[in-house]
């Protein structure tokens, strides 16, 4: 008998329609062989879905049984093709008859008992059947977290290989759907008002939340570059929700996902260790592309801690992002291109000691470690960080002070009508203004041009470093609000310029 069940095969952040065949002949030689272009960890499937019918209470027939995945031309990759495996050879077999005339799409990986177990990518899978029209998808139990904001398909979510059949012959749920209203995790607490000093470094972060510009703090360690970075989500604003499904979506083809980010539309906080490679930063991969941290962080943050102690090529790989808020990932035989959009953060001590230019301690490094610590950050790249700004260490005595700082909340309510008000003039934030549009959206005043002229002039400013500080200066005076970019904005922005004596 020939059986036919749908499911996906993941490439990169996108699935694609998967025939799962299975025919059981009466001729030739006892037991089960697979065709259809399948990598390891499908060919594997053989032994596990055996092990997982057996294990069920399913009696399996000592029969010639051939299972092609279908079409033959696309690499299968992972494990979440054991259920429909199983499912496709018990309906050859003619242990179940459908009830109904109800398509789905099936995913899900099997252990030896027969449990499902949770997949990567089951976002994508429900997608794709959504896509396809079909009526629904039948998913392991663990994965209904991440489905829980699709509400126009059917999710069918089961804990083990009885349940899948129970439901596809006679219709029973066995396994509540009501999980997709569980009880919500408490939210990321974390509060700019826990910060004590550092008023300047807050607002700089508050002036690059508002524009969506990327940042970089130098200080010595211990003064709080990491606790300011960590606590920046609090004052973003919140994903959208085309937004959010697409975070979810890389999420989802990676095998995970921030709870703050599934429940609470918060952006996507990542920060890598600065021993990376340069496949985890970017995304890579032999038979399949798959993502990596930058494009984790698309749509949110990427923090970069002891950012001179990343390899240089790994760093340099930023440069495409940062600029056109994609990456291209091209391999022998494959070619991918992901999201990368994300607002860069870094943080870097003054020289290897750490202790350059402090007030008390003293810097043991030579001039030649300075220079061979400051030159690991290329010019292009820091040309691509709109602010820059050095970190004191505080006063003792505000260390110990009971008085709160502003609160997120506060920042935040600021943060958001300075991007409604730049949606509304040009339908994107500032740090996306091109110099074509310079003109049209960075209307200064008089004396502010003035002022930027000389600040050019005795500064050797260079074109594109005249461009990022009026989008500074942009966002600080919609911070205010105010219409034009007044004296005091460029001022402003001026003291947050990077400069090559920094770093």
């Amino acid at each position: 008998m020939l059986s036919e069940i749908r499911t996906g095969s993941l490439y990169g952040i996108n699935a694609h329609l998967i025939s799962v065949e299975v025919d059981v002949q009466k001729a030739g030689l006892p037991g089960w062989s697979m065709v259809g272009l399948a990598e390891t960890a499908v060919k594997e499937a053989r032994d596990r879905v055996s092990a997982a019918i057996r294990n069920s209470g399913y009696k399996i027939p000592n029969r010639k049984t051939i299972v092609n995945l279908s079409p033959g031309n696309v690499k299968k990759t992972g494990s979440h093709f054991d259920l429909p495996i199983a499912v496709a050879l018990l309906h050859a077999w003619q242990v179940w008859k459908a009830h109904n005339t109800k398509r789905y799409l099936l995913a899900g990986e099997l252990s030896l008992a027969g449990e499902l177990l949770k997949i990567n990518g089951a976002l994508l899978f429900s997608l794709l059947a959504r896509d396809h029209q079909y009526d629904g998808i039948i998913i392991p139990h663990e994965n209904v977290d991440e489905l829980r904001m699709l509400k126009d398909i059917e999710i069918i979510s089961c804990k083990n290989l009885c349940e899948v059949i129970a439901f596809l012959s006679r219709g029973e749920r066995m396994s509540s759907p009501q999980t997709l209203n569980r009880k919500l995790p408490p939210k990321h607490c974390s509060n700019f008002s826990e910060v004590k000093g550092q008023t300047l470094a807050k607002r700089a972060l508050e002036i690059a939340s508002a524009g969506a510009h990327n940042l970089l703090m130098v200080g010595p360690p211990g003064v709080g570059k990491t606790m300011l970075a960590e606590r920046l989500p609090s004052i973003l604003p919140p994903l959208e929700e085309e937004e959010k499904l697409e975070t979810i979506k890389i999420m989802s083809s990676k095998g995970t996902y921030d709870l703050q980010t599934l429940y609470y539309n918060q952006v996507p906080f990542r920060a890598p260790h600065h021993s990376a490679s340069y496949a985890g930063l970017v995304g890579g991969g032999r038979s399949t592309p798959h993502v990596g941290e930058i494009s984790l962080a698309h749509n949110g943050v990427l923090f970069l801690d002891e950012l001179a102690e990343f390899r240089r090529d790994v760093l340099e790989v930023l440069r495409e992002p940062l600029e056109s808020g994609k990456i291209s990932i091209s391999r022998s035989g494959i070619s991918s291109t992901f999201p990368a959009s994300f607002m860069l953060i870094a943080s870097m001590n003054p020289c290897r000691c750490g202790y350059l230019g402090h007030d008390k301690k003293i810097c043991v490094c030579s001039a030649h470690d300075i220079e061979h610590y400051r030159r690991k950050i290329s010019g292009p790249l820091l040309d691509r960080i709109d602010i820059s700004l050095e970190l004191k260490a505080p006063q003792h005595n505000t260390l110990f002070s009971s008085e709160l700082a502003e609160s997120s909340e506060l920042i935040q309510k600021r943060i958001l009508k300075a991007r409604k008000i730049q949606k509304e003039r040009q339908g994107k934030v500032n740090a996306k203004i091109n110099a074509q549009e310079m003109k049209k959206y960075c209307v200064i005043s008089d004396e502010s041009k003035t002022t930027l002229l000389k600040a050019a002039e005795h500064l050797s400013l260079s074109p594109r470093a005249v461009h990022r500080l009026l989008r500074v200066a942009r966002s600080i005076a919609d911070l205010a609000p105010r219409e034009k970019i007044e004296h005091q904005d460029i001022l402003e922005a001026l003291r947050l310029r990077p400069s090559g004596e920094k770093v």
